[in-house]
């Protein structure tokens, strides 16, 4: 049975809470409901898209970016700690994939983790000196990647990240990344 406007709606506010990136598709799916029904919904609530509530995470939450302008970063930044972890998402449009197959080109996913991981830096210069990536499967047009880097050590000019992509809870790319720094945070105010 359908639940009604008045159970979904608060519901509907909780789910968005709990996590502001998910989607209106994702939504509609979760509550049995078609989108539109979902975006009248938000607009009811005063909820904004998926987009401005990213925009609006990341804006609240996070340090700045300091080896990278944020245009250069492949996707959109929605969380950061400097020196800890980085998180981005990117939405796998037509300009992403293969004409043929819709399949996103690996150049893409590796961009976001690679990009991710000179951003998660707390220096002004950071680079890729080593990576070694895999690609777990397939990723299709329409489908949004989720890349989360940790940095697993800092040694000396080196710091370590590890960058791992999914899309919804299945793992589709992983990467280790060694980034040369200029110097570590420690030895700056030293």
């Amino acid at each position: 049975m359908k639940m009604s406007k008045k159970d979904r709606q608060p519901r509907l506010r909780q789910e968005i809470d709990k996590n502001p990136f998910v989607t209106d598709d994702a939504l509609a799916d979760s509550f049995g409901v078609s989108v539109q029904t979902i975006r009248l919904d938000r607009l009811e609530l005063n909820i904004p898209e998926v987009r401005e509530r990213i925009k609006d995470v990341a804006r609240q939450q996070y340090d700045t970016v300091k080896a990278l302008q944020m245009e250069e970063i492949i996707g959109e930044m929605v969380d950061l700690e400097l020196d800890k972890y980085a998180i981005s998402i990117l939405d796998i449009r037509e300009e992403h994939v293969f004409t043929r197959t819709g399949i996103a080109r690996g150049h893409h996913l590796f961009a976001q983790g690679n990009s991710l991981a000179v951003a998660v830096i707390d220096d002004e210069l950071a680079l890729t000196a080593k990576s070694s990536v895999s690609f777990k499967r397939q990723v299709r047009q329409g489908e949004r990647v989720v890349a989360k880097a940790v940095v697993t050590g800092i040694q000396g000019d080196r710091t370590f990240v590890t960058v791992n992509s999914h899309v919804g809870q299945e793992l589709v790319f992983t990467g280790e990344f060694s980034m040369f720094r200029q110097q570590h945070s420690e030895e700056k105010e030293g």
